[in-house]
């Protein structure tokens, strides 16, 4: 039943990455062999300049482990993961990066120093992750929103998590996603809150409070992704079937989705953290390499679209 087939990072959306100039990107505490592959992988892929902020020893020993030089990187003292969170959100903070990518490091610590107020780093916008769903063979991509940060989102939370993610989207060059609100029926019921947060959300979104997109709900996820389903059923509006992005009710049933996607169909999922200053590249140790490389990818991209030109290091 586990899906085989090999994973990929979209060639289309590395092509288009490649055309932006490398974001200076600070790596925190990669002292394991994995991060630091991951950096150097981004790296000589044209999409990151990278900024090593951990232990410079560990670092230089792990580096020998993989056969990369560190002679041309710039590395940053840290003598652990706390600090080297503290120090690599510092290094944004002064405009020497542009990006994060957590390395050998707490996902709490990590965000707790990006949330710190004195950073600066912080916006009015909510943090939240949006994963960007592939699989081999086809050019679709679906967004999954949220299913790492927020584990029991309020519709305040909710329509931060969804300007997030049409924000995302507005980077990549989708002018006018379409977003389905997920639940379990398409019918606004008591007994099921995340129908009635939908149907909220969908009137905030007719006042305006989600420019750029189209919104509708509730919607199961059937109707949502199939136009069979939809049309067997009578649903109709412009999601239905035709779904850029799937705002789940709440972590769990986001979690459940896209690793079914993953372990199922082989899927890639990349993603990022958004509603800082700046995107987090944030992996998990059971990422495949594809995975770590598009999430770069669209680090890259989301960089290009919200920076000027002067804050992006030049190729």
């Amino acid at each position: 039943m586990l899906s085989t087939t090999p994973k990929e990072c979209p060639a289309r959306l590395l092509a288009q990455a490649r055309q932006h100039p490398r974001v200076t990107t600070v790596v925190i505490n990669p002292i394991n062999e994995v991060s630091l592959a991951s950096a150097r992988m981004a790296s000589e892929q044209g999409l990151i300049e990278p900024i090593l902020v951990g232990d410079i020893d560990t670092m230089r020993r792990q580096a020998e482990v993989i056969d990369w030089s560190l002679d041309q990187v710039r590395l940053v003292q840290a003598a652990d993961e706390t600090e080297a969170a503290r120090l690599g959100v510092a290094l944004v903070s002064q405009n020497e990066a542009h990006s994060i990518m957590k390395g050998h490091v707490h996902t709490d610590i990590l965000l707790r120093a990006v949330l710190n107020k004195a950073a600066g780093l912080r916006t009015d916008s909510r943090l939240s992750h949006v994963f960007y769903m592939t699989v081999p063979g086809s050019d679709k991509a679906l967004c999954i929103t949220d299913a790492v940060i927020n584990v029991q989102p309020s519709v305040l939370d909710k329509l931060h998590i969804a300007r997030n993610a049409i924000g995302f989207m507005h980077a990549l060059g989708k002018d006018e996603p379409r977003v389905a609100l997920l639940s379990g029926t398409e019918e606004v019921s008591k007994s099921m809150p995340s129908s009635q947060d939908a149907a909220e959300l969908v009137k905030l979104a007719a006042m305006g409070a989600l420019p750029g997109a189209v919104v509708e709900g509730p919607l199961a996820f059937d109707n949502a992704v199939s136009p069979e389903a939809a049309a067997i059923k009578g649903i109709t509006g412009k999601v239905p079937g035709q779904v850029d992005i799937l705002l789940v009710p709440n972590l769990e049933s986001g979690n459940f989705l896209f690793k079914q996607m993953v372990y199922f169909m082989g899927a890639t999922a990349a993603g990022l953290v958004l509603g800082a200053r700046v995107p987090i590249i944030l992996t998990s140790r059971a990422d495949p390499p594809e995975a770590r490389l598009a999430s770069c990818a669209l680090a890259s991209l989301y960089c290009a679209h919200q920076l000027s030109p002067a804050l992006v290091q030049a190729s």
